[in-house]
């Protein structure tokens, strides 16, 4: 591996969607052994610079050089593979109907012939075992059987795999998205390790605690442009939001906590896990925000369509009072409808409430799709444009805002903030609150521990169970992974 030269060299490069310009002429340069933090804004052009650095997206003009070597011209996904240029994109590329082994077929040529298969195996299971200790994952099961956190962990050891072809460039789009805290540390203390091994990584993140802690450098995306490059250490959190060209106060709601008195007793939701009904129950009261938390895949998810099938049918074990909406994690299998337009995904739960006579009414359906634009700024020159030519943030956004601007009387998140930006965050989070004074209930899941903040109180998961209940007092880190790893009582 050349050192004396730049992994990665970008130079003016531009790239259009029609009448949208993603990309404006950006320059960056990646050095060989680096880890540079990528940071933005949803619809900045951040991920649509890496696919074309991973060769998936042919830029409309510019240079791209690989060590030193220019290869601008037909450049392909398998010509950056060829060139050491890995990629872990932000909706996951995993082919479900194959299982984790063979999906690393897709990436190494180099494993054919006879027992290839078993040589997939090892490779993917050595490297999982290396990034993410316990992960519990079967090599050998469908990938579309695992839960969306168990196919991050899959596919980002695949990216580190090495087989014929050289490692030198690892792109980590949104990485940490699905990952409870113990995970997300262990592939940062493992990203570290490879770029001290000289391997180069990209890391995208709306976590920009995580940018600032374990990067060497960030570049600030704005407008499809590089507006900002400079050593980590010379950026605080206030300047790098500053950067990004946004302001993010805290505007004056209840914080969670102080609004007990304003709770109703009221239950709205009551409800036993399936798996470990001995554990003890959840309730959540009109007007909460309760937070469910806890290492991933202990059951949350489930919690929260047993609670979601719960408002369909009647159940021993769950009892919901009031209509329930629901906000998916997993939006690219459980939330968007991808042959519809952003205008119609974002409206699709509020068609009732659109009708005149019998009818849905055509100019208030765009009329609540151009008011939830502007509110949640979704950056889309056109509604009517179709949802796959959003960002993956912005697609997030219309999930927000299909649910917020439904009539439901409960809303079930299921780590929603996947791939949103620290601006939009704190501008649902205040939607959220605002909603929550009107009497209307929150059951969020998260995996940022941070989130837990705005909760009135959570419930934390393990093994399938309720393992301890904690207060707005108790939410700090320390003590939800105490919980989580404690046993059950």
């Amino acid at each position: 591996m050349d050192v004396s030269k730049p992994a990665v060299e970008l130079t003016a490069i531009a790239k259009s969607f029609g009448a949208v310009r993603a990309l404006s002429g950006v320059d960056l340069i990646l050095e060989p052994g680096e880890c540079l933090g990528l940071v933005g804004h949803n619809g900045a052009g951040k991920s649509t610079l890496m696919h074309v650095l991973a060769g998936t997206l042919k830029a409309d003009s510019g240079s791209l050089k690989i060590a030193g070597e220019d290869v601008s011209q037909a450049f392909s996904a398998a010509g950056a593979s060829a060139h050491g240029i890995r990629c872990v994109f932000q909706e996951l590329s995993l082919c479900p109907n194959l299982t984790i082994a063979e999906n690393v077929r897709i990436v190494h040529r180099a494993l054919k012939g006879f027992g290839w298969k078993a040589k997939a195996h090892g490779l993917i299971r050595q490297k999982l075992d290396e990034i993410f200790p316990g992960h519990g994952i079967d090599v050998d099961q469908e990938a579309g059987d695992l839960n969306i956190g168990q196919r991050q962990m899959a596919e980002i050891a695949r990216a580190f795999t090495i087989t014929d072809e050289p490692l030198r460039v690892v792109i980590l789009d949104e990485p940490t998205s699905s990952l409870d805290a113990v995970t997300a540390k262990q592939l940062l203390t493992f990203m570290r390790q490879e770029v001290a091994r000289g391997v180069s990584t990209i890391l995208i993140s709306h976590l920009l605690a995580d940018v600032l802690d374990h990067c060497d450098r960030i570049a600030v995306m704005k407008d499809g442009k590089v507006v900002a490059e400079r050593r980590a250490g010379q950026f605080t959190r206030n300047s790098l939001v500053a950067a990004m060209g946004t302001t993010v106060e805290k505007k004056n709601t209840p914080a969670a906590g102080s609004r007990k008195a304003a709770i109703s007793a009221a239950r709205a939701v009551e409800a036993t896990p399936q798996t470990a009904p001995k554990a003890g129950n959840l309730v959540v009261h009109k007007g909460e925000i309760v937070g469910l938390a806890g290492l991933a895949g202990h059951g949350q998810t489930r919690m929260l369509i047993q609670i979601f099938d719960g408002a369909r049918k009647s159940s021993a074990l769950t009892r919901v009072e009031g209509k329930v909406a629901f906000i998916a994690g997993d939006r690219q299998s459980d939330g968007i409808f991808n042959l519809w337009s952003i205008g119609e995904n974002t409206t699709v739960s509020s068609l009732e409430d659109l009708k005149r006579g019998p009818l849905i009414a055509a100019e208030r359906e765009a009329e609540m799709a151009r008011d939830w634009k502007e509110r949640i700024q979704i950056r889309t020159p056109d509604m009517n444009n179709n949802i796959l030519t959003l960002s993956g943030g912005n697609q997030q956004k219309a999930l927000f805002a299909r649910t917020l601007g439904s009539k439901a009387d409960i809303v079930l998140m299921d780590d929603p903030m996947r791939g949103v930006d620290v601006g939009t965050k704190l501008e649902v989070y205040d939607m959220i609150r605002q909603e929550a004074g009107r009497g209307r209930s929150f059951i969020w899941y998260t995996t940022e521990i941070d989130e837990l903040s705005h909760c009135d109180r959570a419930y934390i998961f393990r093994d399938g169970a309720i393992v301890a209940e904690l207060g707005p007092d108790e939410l700090t880190e320390d003590k939800v992974l105490h919980a989580s790893f404690a046993e059950s009582a």
